[in-house]
């Protein structure tokens, strides 16, 4: 790893998996009272998974990590477009895609080296329109 994106988005990746592998009632408790919309958290993951195979290329991520990525990537994209849409809380309720994501997310970072224990992202403080 020899840019400095590359190792921000390295620990992005690697605190996003970890709320990704969070039990839902950790996650549940990571979004508060924020409404964070489904389809918005299917991009961020697309997008990672993507940024991945490149981070790779460079060394930050392991041949394993990418298979891993990958299934991550693959189960992210069967969500249809009905799932997709509403808020995050609602569909960690009821759709079960969410529990293999969150077993396949949960592979990646116990097969990683070192501590797999990562910190759920910080919170984002919530949009209100002020500046």
């Amino acid at each position: 790893m020899n840019h400095l994106g590359d190792a921000h988005l390295h620990t992005w990746t690697l605190h996003f998996m970890a709320l990704l592998a969070a039990d839902t009632q950790d996650q549940l408790s990571w979004l508060g009272e924020r409404e964070l919309e489904t389809k918005d958290v299917v991009d961020e993951v697309e997008l990672l998974c993507r940024v991945s195979e490149e981070l790779a290329e460079r060394g930050a991520f392991e041949p394993e990590d990418l298979r891993d990525l990958r299934a991550i990537g693959r189960r992210i994209g069967e969500i249809d477009a009905t799932c997709r849409a509403g808020l995050w809380h609602n569909a960690l309720a009821t759709d079960s895609a969410w529990d293999d994501i969150r077993s396949l997310a949960r592979k990646f970072l116990l097969t990683r080296p070192g501590d797999c224990r990562q910190p759920l992202p910080r919170p984002v403080r919530p949009h209100t329109g002020d500046h």
